[in-house]
């Protein structure tokens, strides 16, 4: 069972206790998200109906019980073969476990806790629950110290199936009142003669009656007298005593009339002026008998002859003178005669009222499957009466009798017949469930008895929130039938989503094809222009609130910055480098490495020089970023010149630029080109670069 969800909704986690009749695991509630007590039904009850029914029956009874000493029952299902009850969780202990660690327990604790389990039967008992079956076992303390008294009407539905299994009997048998003991109807009495027994063995660490056998120990409750408390316990105030004898009396017209009486004694049990009070004393009904046996003394030998001298005394003073012969046959006829009338009066008599207290017996008619005013017509015609209890899980049409208790017996005419009647078949209103996510939705359904097959998906339109239903059918309001019930949900679907392309570098039309290629839109205010020394103009700075890489849907707002050229301050430089080959005649190839406000290391496209020329190159200075101009052949760096913002000034204002101090031919490449290459813009003839080693430019006009 661990790990198993009941109902849709209760999660098994763990084994907590058991019985003869039921497990008892830890679970939780995943549509109101708290721990539950679900008590499971034994798999060998699982195919005896009756037992079935009454279980349901008597935990839908005890539902109806809304108390603060009262473990609350939230739900009653089945799941296959699996019958639940589903329960308040308590955290804390038993009853029973406090008394094996702890008992016998304080005075003032075992009245407390008393009277709690008292005003719990007051409440069953006003709601006309019997609980049957009080002990310790059934009595939850909490960590607040709070009783609550659990199995409210299971123990009836109990004890008719397995009173023969020793291992429930067992476990009740000490606890049973005298009536329950001699199998007859037992009622609010028999609960506080159980309730009489826990205060006894929580006071005295024991129970009343111990015996072999579970048929012993009953024997003891009819027959045998309790041992006195206080003579266990001397603590015991003789107050408390007193609550416990008259609780625990065999006749129950000598009990508490009510548990409300008892849970007032309980009160007042402990007050200064009642501690001390005198021992409760009970009429003795033998001491009333005529014809009880009597112990008389043996009438000696000797005493014999005394008594017949006296006897002969007193016989011959009664001698009087012997009357006259008469007719000896007219008294003893006469006497006859009036004896005779005396015994035919008596006859008479007897047989008036006989006839005045004889109870007339009817044959129960079978009301069963009959609409309920044509069984209350029958059973009224047959001079019984009637009990009408609603079943709301029958399948048959309302008003129609499922079944009836007796049947196919003989009755005293007047009793009462239970008739079982069916409410209809249960109907759901449709509630609201639009703006809902969809599995929350059918947790709430399979909770009212909807299986997920009966459930239709259709999609919906895309929102920001998939699985969230849009439409349903039946609309709001409409009556089904949970077995019959067919529902539509129309949910929402997600966004289909793909990896943004990278638009940097892309010239402006370029980018917007893309756009609209993807689905994607260009607000109204969706370009702006800024000026870059990397970019050129006209080309896609920056792409946002989406870069490369990152995933959009179908639909989404992508906004560009544009390069709108050179910033104002930018200096354009013409650089003449003069280069001779290695050997004259012969291909020289000469590499030109530049590194200024647009390029960072860029390669030029090599140059073959055969004879001693020079070479032209291009660069874009800023106030901030210097240009330079490294020549190498092969590897090997030949020459390098260096031109700054104030060169650019000079050359703008008519000045003639010098060229900077060339670098020592040794000088490694390495040590000159630190840095990644990052070509930006065109070269020195007005076209775009045609040297690998790209890369895409940084953000906006900066250095």
């Amino acid at each position: 069972m661990i790990g198993r969800k009941l109902g849709g909704r209760y999660e098994i986690l763990e084994r907590i206790g058991g019985g003869g009749m039921a497990l008892v695991y830890k679970g939780q509630d995943l549509l109101l998200n708290r721990k539950v007590a679900v008590k499971v039904l034994r798999q060998q009850y699982v195919h005896d109906e009756e037992f079935i029914r009454r279980f349901r029956r008597e935990a839908q009874a005890a539902a109806s019980l809304s108390h603060p000493n009262v473990v609350s029952i939230y739900d009653v299902g089945q799941e296959d073969e699996v019958h639940y009850i589903v329960m308040e969780y308590i955290e804390g202990t038993t009853l029973n476990d406090l008394i094996k660690e702890k008992a016998p327990l304080q005075v003032e604790e075992a009245v407390h806790y008393a009277g709690q389990i008292a005003d719990a039967l007051d409440h069953a008992h006003h709601n006309e629950i019997i609980h049957r079956d009080i002990k310790p076992h059934n009595i939850l303390i909490g960590k607040n110290g709070r009783v609550k008294v659990t199995d409210f009407g299971i123990a009836r539905a109990a004890t008719s199936s397995t009173i023969t299994q020793t291992g429930s009997v067992v476990g009740s048998v000490h606890y049973f009142s005298p009536e329950h003991a001699k199998g007859t109807n037992t009622g609010e009495k028999s609960d506080l003669y159980s309730l009489g027994i826990v205060m006894y063995q929580m006071l005295t660490a024991r129970l009343p009656f111990l015996g072999e056998s579970p048929i012993s120990v009953a024997l003891k409750h009819l027959q045998e007298e309790v041992e006195e408390p206080r003579k266990v316990n001397p603590l015991i105030p003789q107050s408390v005593e007193n609550i416990i004898l008259k609780a625990m009396r065999k006749k129950p017209e000598e009990r508490y009339q009510s548990a409300k009486l008892m849970m007032a004694d309980l009160e007042t049990c402990l007050s200064s002026d009642r501690r001390n009070e005198a021992k409760v004393a009970f009429w003795d009904a033998d001491g009333m008998d005529e014809e009880r046996t009597l112990v008389m003394p043996a009438i000696r030998p000797n005493q014999l002859g005394d008594f017949k001298d006296a006897e002969l005394e007193r016989a011959t003073l009664r001698e009087e003178p012997t009357p006259p012969k008469s007719k000896g046959w007219v008294k003893p006829l006469v006497w006859i005669v009036i004896l005779l009338v005396i015994l035919g009066a008596m006859w008479y008599m007897v047989g008036y009222v006989k006839g005045m207290f004889a109870i007339e017996t009817v044959e129960v008619p079978n009301v069963e499957n009959k609409p309920l005013q044509q069984a209350q017509a029958e059973l009224t015609a047959a001079k019984l009466g009637y009990i009408i209890e609603l079943d709301q899980d029958s399948k048959l049409a309302k008003d129609t009798v499922i079944r009836q208790d007796p049947n196919g017996v003989r009755m005293n005419v007047g009793t009462k017949v239970t008739l079982y009647v069916s409410k209809g078949v249960r109907k759901i209103t449709m509630e609201n469930y639009v703006g809902q996510p969809l599995k929350d939705v059918k947790l709430k359904l399979q909770a009212l008895g909807i299986k997920e097959d009966q459930i239709t998906i259709a999609p919906g339109s895309i929102e920001d929130t998939p699985d969230m239903i849009q439409k349903q059918a039946p609309l709001v309001g409409v009556e089904f039938e949970a077995e019959k019930a067919a529902i539509v949900f129309t949910i929402s679907k997600a966004k289909e989503t793909f990896k943004m392309p990278d638009l940097v570098g892309m010239s402006e039309g370029d980018a917007k094809a893309q756009i609209a290629k993807l689905n994607l839109k260009l607000p109204v205010n969706g370009i702006t222009r800024e000026k870059s020394y990397k970019i050129p103009k006209g080309k896609v700075i920056k792409q946002f609130p989406f870069e490369k890489n990152q995933d959009v849907s179908v639909g989404v707002e992508i906004s560009l910055i544009i390069s709108d050229g050179l910033p104002e301050d930018a200096g354009q430089l013409n650089v003449s480098i003069p280069v001779k080959p290695t050997e004259e005649g012969k291909d020289s190839e000469f590499k030109i490495v530049v590194s200024d406000a647009q390029y960072e290391n860029f390669e030029y496209k090599p140059e073959k020089v055969t004879k001693p020329q020079n070479l032209d190159v291009k660069v874009i200075v800023s106030p901030d970023k210097k240009a330079v101009i490294l020549i190498k052949e092969g590897d090997n760096l030949v020459n390098s010149v260096t031109r700054t913002y104030q060169d650019y000034l000079d050359q703008k204002s008519g000045k003639n630029a010098s060229p900077s101090p060339s670098a020592s031919p040794s000088t490694s490449p390495k040590q000159q080109n630190s840095g990644a290459a990052i070509p930006v813009g065109g070269n020195g003839n007005g076209q775009e670069p045609t040297s690998g080693n790209t890369s895409k430019p940084g953000t906006g006009g900066g250095n």
